[in-house]
């Protein structure tokens, strides 16, 4: 849970002896021990009201799948790209220069834009340019 071997934890129990005293460590040992019982109790209660609440439904929900140690933002990402995979192909890219308008001029698919009015040419003004 913290990460800390057992070489580290005697450092630390070391440290705390000489900074709390040994006069005061029983005190404050008994405080741990009883907010580590506290903590249980209030989610084992938390655990059983929400049984209790969801009925047969807590027992369908995949916890495992809930837990944040599991939680990787690249997996989350490359599934949500992998996630539409039922769409078309997108259509092949045309050269860099290629345009609509040379699209329709080589009689190519305008379905999916409709009509293309060919009206008069729109004016052109060389100072505004």
């Amino acid at each position: 849970m913290f990460d800390i071997n057992p070489g580290e934890l005697v450092i630390l129990l070391i440290v705390a002896i000489v900074v709390i005293g040994p006069e005061r460590l029983p005190k404050y040992a008994a405080e741990l021990g009883r907010l580590v019982r506290d903590v249980r109790s209030f989610a084992r209660n938390a655990r059983e009201q929400v049984r209790s609440e969801m009925g047969e439904e807590f027992d369908d929900v995949d916890w495992e799948a809930l837990d944040p140690r599991r939680y990787d933002p690249r997996r989350i990402v490359r599934e949500a790209l992998l996630e539409d995979d039922d769409e078309p192909p997108a259509r092949e890219r045309k050269p860099s220069g290629a345009t609509r308008a040379d699209d329709i001029r080589a009689g190519g698919d305008t379905a999916d834009r409709g009509p293309v009015d060919r009206g008069p040419a729109s004016p052109y003004d060389d100072d505004a340019t």
